[in-house]
């Protein structure tokens, strides 16, 4: 393994065991989301459905689908593949994936254009840590038209995440406590 990629897997372990919910913080971060940046009229809007102690998503994609925006959530692929998005609206079947992931169980990809992306830890420059399969940085190499927020606690935040040439830096970050813009 390389130093960043150790660097980054130990700080990957330090991130999960100190990630804490805050309660009400995902009724916080949709206001947050609505308030200071929200999707432009139209865009097709590309979530993701909360797993473990991440941030709750659902009330800003509650929030959005009832604004008229259609979104989307991501399904995880094979390792070494970018994300696909399907449909989703409130009800829909959903279906498990990969490493404790939900996603539409059925429905044809999409290509969204406004992103929301769960974060391990993030930086005020606008880098971020994820998990460490490279899904979102692949997926963001593609989508570089795709206005790209990422969410997280602000307790999440730390003073510098280790980058490479391949992570692909946020358009802002929103946390409970308001928006970042790097």
């Amino acid at each position: 393994m390389n130093p960043l990629d150790a660097e980054k897997a130990a700080l990957r372990r330090q991130c999960l065991a100190a990630r804490r919910g805050i309660p009400g913080a995902g009724e916080a971060l949709c206001h947050v989301i609505l308030r200071e940046a929200p999707p432009q009229r139209g865009a097709l809007v590309g979530g993701f459905w909360p797993m473990g102690s991440e941030i709750d998503t659902r009330p800003l994609l509650d929030a959005l689908h009832a604004r008229g925006h259609a979104i989307a959530l991501p399904v995880t692929p094979p390792r070494g593949q970018p994300l696909f998005f399907r449909p989703w609206r409130p009800g829909i079947a959903m279906a498990r994936g990969p490493m404790g992931t939900q996603h539409p169980a059925e429905g044809a990809p999409v290509i969204p254009d406004w992103l929301i992306i769960p974060l391990l830890a993030f930086d005020r420059s606008g880098a971020r840590l994820g998990y460490g399969g490279g899904y979102y940085d692949r997926t963001l190499a593609l989508l570089r038209h795709a206005k790209a927020i990422g969410v997280a606690y602000s307790t999440q935040e730390i003073p510098q995440v280790p980058t490479g040439p391949h992570d692909i830096r946020l358009t802002a970050i929103a946390t409970e406590l308001g928006l970042i813009r790097p």
